[in-house]
Parts: structure tokens; sequence; C-alpha cells
């Protein structure tokens, strides 16, 4: 009998997720704090300016079914550095941009290609690769680099005071390609298989004839075109769309300018953005909380959360109660932390197999809709009323909306079959 190795390698995998995630991700969720700084320099509209950012998490979420349908038949490690080389050339090409249009190519179009033939697309089926039993947990923890990666507003901010913000993008494309390529290179292993491991719950590598382990449990291996024949698919593309698409990127994209407006420094501005993004990846460490109580009543628990934030949110109207804006964030931070996990782990649950690559990208182009038609709606009602209010209380019903549509999806049913 072989000796089992002392570190089960999918932890390896969830390590370089939360490397590659932080600062891969870090470069759009930076965008709050240098949204600001364009402002100030060109002068142009919140609406027309937030359509870069709107452009990204659309081309993103287009892009993200033919990234994860690639790492299904290709070998990611391949993909994976080509994408990063083109994000930092993408991001540092911003620091270059004098008209609006520049910005709509590079951070609009350039850089999702990158970020999605390196990032969560690929990341996300590789952890369901090798995690099983502990599914949500690995999920969960995996996609802690994603929540840290909001911190990486305050370090922008930090960078903007110290070198400008031209700068600052030339500082972060450095760092997605000197530090995001060689881990990838070093570490990743997209199946169990590559290595001659097996993945956590079966007594073999997942492709290779799995026989369940205590405790684990055999699937069937659904294909993208039988998965897009089913109610619940898009009924889980809908959630994701609306609870982070709609719901979430069109508070992030202008919380900053929200929380400046009412008269708070740019550092503090940008530290509630970065404790959001603290209590995010504390949220999405807790993704073991989906494999303990169930996937649709942890994501209730997150919409209770997040609703709670977004309550507070609205209730700030001037900078004399500061503690409403760090309680917004930590509420609605934790909430999204736990949403992500417990709607993946639910997906993989209903679908997964050899191509559930594919099929969590479709869930990602979801979010891209959402997240394209987010942050532009939050502009145009701002330059329309002069406040955010609507805006907040529509992302309320969109995230109130996605919650329903996960129970109908009802992932339970698939799990207790199991």
């Amino acid at each position: 009998m072989s000796r089992r190795p002392a570190l089960f390698y999918g932890w390896v995998i969830v390590a370089v997720t939360v490397i590659g995630m932080l600062i891969i991700y870090g470069v759009r969720h930076s965008f709050s704090v240098f949204f600001v700084d364009i402002l100030d320099e060109f002068g142009w509209s919140r609406g027309n300016t937030a359509i870069m950012f709107s452009l990204n998490v659309l081309i993103y979420g287009l892009l993200a079914p033919v990234a994860g349908s690639l790492g299904d038949r290709w070998k990611p490690r391949r993909i994976m550095p080509l994408g990063a080389a083109l994000l930092g050339l993408a991001t540092a090409g911003c620091g270059l941009a004098n008209e609006l249009w520049h910005f709509y190519v590079l951070f609009g179009i350039l850089m999702p290609v990158g970020t999605v033939f390196t990032g969560w697309p690929l990341f996300a089926p590789a952890i369901s690769n090798w995690f099983v039993r502990r599914r949500a947990t690995g999920l969960g923890i995996g996609l802690i680099g994603g929540g840290l990666s909001f911190t990486m507003g305050i370090f922008a901010e930090y960078l903007i005071w110290l070198l400008e913000w031209r700068w600052a993008y030339v500082v972060l494309a450095g760092m997605v390609i000197g530090i995001v390529i060689p881990v990838v290179l070093l570490f990743f292993h997209y199946r169990p298989a590559d290595i001659g491991r097996h993945a956590d719950g079966f007594e073999r590598s997942v492709g290779e004839d799995p026989k369940p382990a205590p405790g684990g449990g055999a699937f069937r291996d659904w294909t993208l075109s039988q998965a897009v024949r089913t109610y619940q698919l898009w009924l889980l593309v809908l959630a994701f769309m609306l609870y982070f698409g709609v719901g979430n990127y069109l508070v992030l994209a202008h919380q900053v300018a929200f929380a400046e407006d009412i008269g708070y420094s740019g550092m503090i501005a940008a530290s509630v953005f970065g404790l959001y993004g603290i209590f995010l990846a504390v949220g999405q460490v807790s993704g073991f909380i989906a494999d303990r109580i169930g996937r649709e009543k942890t994501f209730t628990l997150a919409t209770l959360l997040s609703v709670a934030g977004l309550l507070l949110l609205i209730s700030v109207r001037d900078a004399s109660q500061p503690w409403m804006l760090y309680a917004y964030a930590i509420c609605f931070g934790y909430g999204a932390g736990l949403m992500v996990p417990a709607l993946i782990a639910g997906a993989a649950d209903l679908f997964h197999g050899r191509h559930f690559g594919a099929i969590n990208g479709l869930l990602l182009t979801g979010m891209g809709v959402g997240g394209a038609i987010g942050p532009w709606l939050g502009g145009f009602i701002f330059d329309i009323w002069g406040s955010y209010i609507c805006a907040f209380i529509i992302c309320i019903i969109a995230i109130c909306l996605a919650c329903l549509g996960f129970w109908v999806a009802a992932p339970r049913r698939a799990r207790r079959h199991r």
C-alpha cells in the first residue's frame, strides 16, 4: 500500500488561489480608489467614467465560459501565464491613458481578458476537482484572496499618495507579472490526476473511475449542453447576476465616491473599502457553514447580512457617525463572502463533473452581465438625481430576488441524494 502524503496537495492549490486572487482581482477592485482621481483630473461624468468598470465585468463574464471550457480541455498552466502577462501590460497601460476611450480599451476590454484566463474561472474548477467532502470549505478558503483583494484599495491609495495614480498602476502591473506567473508555473495543478494524486473524498483521482471513500459521493458527469437545458442552472446564473453583479458591484464601484461626497477623507473611504474586503474574506473562509447547515440556509444568512449592511449605508447622511459606515462594511462584506462559496458549492453539487469549468464560467457570465449593469446604473442615477439612495434600494431588491431563485434551484436535493 502506498503511503499517503503528509500534506494533502489540494491545500497547496488553495494557497496558490489565495495569492493569485489577491493580486489579480486587486487590480480590478482598486478601481473605486482610482475612480476619484481620474474624475478629478479629467472631469468626466460619473456615469460615463464608470462604464469602464462595467465593461470590465461584462467582458470578464462573457469570456468566463470560454476560459472554463479551455481549462477543461487544455492545460491551464499554459493559459494562465499568458493571461497574467496581458493583465499586467493592460494595467501598466492605464497609467498612460489620456482619453476616456483609452480606459475603455485598456481597463474595460484588455484587462478582463487577462483576468478571466488567469483567475477564478480556472481556480474554482481546480479546487472543485481537488475537494469533494470539503468542497465549500476549500472554495471558501480559496476565495479569501478575492476578499482580501479589496484591501488593495488601501495599498493603491497609499501608492497614489506616494507616486500619483499613473505610477500606482505601473506598480500593480509589476506585482501581477512578477508574482502571479512564477507561483502558477511552480505550484498550480488543475486536476489531482495531473500529478498522480487523488481528490478529497475519493480513493482515486477524479476522471479515473472514481470510487467514493466514506463520506464522499459519486456524481453524474454533466456536460454544459445538458446543464443549460435545466432551469436550475439558469436560476443560479440569475442569482449570481442579481446578488454579486448588480447588488454588490453597483455599491463597490461607487462607495468611495459616496463616502467622500458626505465628507470623509480619501484614506478613510479607502479604509472602509478595505474593511469590506477583510470581512468578505472572513465570510469566504466561513464557507464551511454551507457544508454544515446547507447551501440555501447559508445563502439566506448572507442575504440578511447584506440587506442589513445596505440599510446602514442608506442611513449615513454625514461624517458625524463613522461607526455606521464601518458597520455597513462588516455586514455587507461578510454577507457577500458567505454567499459565494455557498453558490459555487451548490452549483458543483448539482452539476459537477469533468466539464464543471465551463458550467462555472456560465455562472460568472451572469455575474458579468449584472456587473455591467450595476456600476453604470449607479453612476447614471447619481448624475440624474445627485444621490445614490435609489441605487442602493435597487441593490436590496436584487439581493432578495437572488436568494429566492437559489432556494428554487434547490442544490440541497442533489446533495441529499449523495
